[in-house]
C-alpha cells in the first residue's frame, strides 16, 4: 500500500493501525513540512514491512519510481495542505498541493494502473480522502450533508479539495481508474499538529496561554475520533464502491465554546493545580476568521448502510482519551512545534 502524506495527524495514525492489526506491507510518501513529522511514527522505526521516502506528490519522476519499485496495489492519498487559517493567508500552495499533486498522484496511479494485468487492474484502488468543507456551510434548520450535496467551497483550502475531489471522479468517468473518495467532518485525537481548535486548547490551557476562540464560538462542527475514521477508510478501500464517495463523520454537532468548555472542564479534573484554575477562566473571543462556515453536518448513513460502519467512540470517551494523550506526550508537542509556529500562533490570533 502507497500512502501519501502518512507522516501527517491523520496519515500517521492510519500507519500505525495498518501495521497493528494486519499484514499489509507499507510504502509512505510524505514531503515532511510544517504538519508532517517524523516524530509521529517514531515508535514505528525499524518496522520491517514499512518503507517511509521523503518526497512531493508534485514529482512526477518519484512517482513513477516508486510505483515500479513497490507495485502497491492500494493508493491511499492523504497527502494535503488543510489548515484553513493558512489558506487565507498562502492560497498558492493550497492549489499546489492539493490540485496539482492530486493530479499528478492521478496521472501516474493511471500510467501503472494501465499496464498491470487485468486482474491486477481489478483489485487495484486508489483512495482520496477528503472534507466536509467542500460542500460549504449549514444553516441551523439545514439537513446535514450528504453525498449528493452540491458543492460549494467557501475557502481556498475546501475549494482546493474540492478541485481534486473533482478530479478524482473524473479519473473514474474518463479512464476507469478505480478510485473512492471519503468526506470526512472534523478529526482529533493523537498527534494532530497544535494548531487545530482541540490540541491547541490543551496547549495552551496547561502553559497558562490564553485559549482563542474565533468569533462568538457558535460556529458547529461535527466531531470524528480518528481512530473510528481510519477504520473507515479500510473499510472503504476494502469494500467500497468504485467511483463512489462515503461521507464519513462523527455524529457530534458541537459549537466550538462546547468544545472548549469541555476540554477546560477535563483539564480541571486532571490538572487542578495548574497555575490558572479553572481553566475556563483563559478563554479569549478573538476576532473572526473571513469567511468562516457557520455550521458543518455529516449524514453518513450510506457508509453505515452499505458498509456496516460507524463510530465507535462518542465525543465523551474519545475526547478524554485524547486529553489524557496529550498531558502524557508533551514532549511530543515541543518536537513538533517551533519558534515559527508559536510566533504565527500570535500573529493569527492576536493573543
Amino acid at each position: 500500500m502507497l500512502i501519501t502524506g502518512g507522516a501527517g495527524f491523520i496519515g500517521s495514525n492510519f500507519v500505525r493501525k495498518c501495521l497493528s492489526d494486519s499484514s499489509v506491507d507499507l510504502v509512505n510518501l510524505d514531503k515532511l513540512t510544517y504538519a508532517g513529522n517524523l516524530c509521529n511514527l517514531e515508535d514505528i522505526v525499524g518496522e520491517s514491512r514499512y518503507v517511509f521516502i521523503r518526497g512531493d506528490i508534485c514529482d512526477r519522476h518519484l512517482l513513477a519510481k516508486i510505483f515500479q519499485d513497490y507495485q502497491p496495489s492500494r493508493v491511499v492519498h492523504f497527502a494535503a495542505e488543510s489548515h484553513v487559517d493558512r489558506s487565507i493567508h498562502s492560497p498558492a500552495d493550497f492549489v499546489q498541493t492539493n490540485v496539482v499533486g492530486t493530479f499528478t498522484l492521478l496521472e501516474e496511479s493511471r500510467a501503472y494502473w494501465s499496464a498491470l494485468s487485468e486482474n491486477d487492474r481489478e483489485n487495484f484502488r486508489f483512495l482520496h480522502v477528503s472534507t466536509d468543507e467542500v460542500y460549504g456551510t449549514l444553516d441551523a434548520d439545514d439537513p446535514p450533508f450528504s453525498e449528493s450535496t452540491p458543492y460549494a467551497p467557501n475557502s481556498p483550502y475546501s475549494a482546493s479539495k474540492a478541485g481534486a475531489d473533482h478530479l478524482v471522479r473524473a479519473y473514474f468517468h474518463t479512464y476507469g481508474l478505480p478510485v473512492v473518495t471519503t468526506n470526512c467532518s472534523n478529526n482529533y485525537g493523537p498527534y494532530q499538529f497544535p494548531e487545530k481548535l482541540i490540541p491547541l486548547t490543551i496547549h495552551r490551557a496547561i502553559h497558562a496561554e490564553a485559549i482563542p476562540v474565533y468569533g462568538d464560538g457558535r460556529n458547529i462542527r461535527d466531531w470524528l475520533y480518528v481512530g473510528d475514521h481510519c477504520d473507515a477508510i479500510r473499510l472503504v478501500i476494502a469494500r467500497g464502491k468504485p467511483g463512489e464517495a462515503y461521507n464519513v463523520g462523527g455524529g457530534n454537532e458541537l459549537l466550538n465554546i462546547e468544545v472548549v468548555r469541555t476540554l477546560c472542564s477535563i483539564l480541571d479534573d486532571l490538572r487542578p493545580h495548574d497555575p490558572v484554575f479553572p481553566h475556563e477562566k483563559l478563554i479569549t473571543f478573538v476576532k473572526d476568521r473571513p469567511g468562516h462556515d457557520r455550521r458543518y453536518a455529516m449524514n453518513f448513513s450510506k457508509i453505515r448502510s452499505e458498509l456496516g460502519w460507524s463510530p465507535r467512540e462518542t465525543f465523551e470517551t474519545g475526547l478524554r482519551k485524547t486529553v489524557e494523550w496529550y498531558l502524557c506526550n508533551q514532549k511530543w508537542a515541543s518536537q513538533v512545534t517551533s519558534d515559527a509556529h508559536r510566533q504565527w500562533l500570535a500573529s493569527q490570533y492576536s493573543v
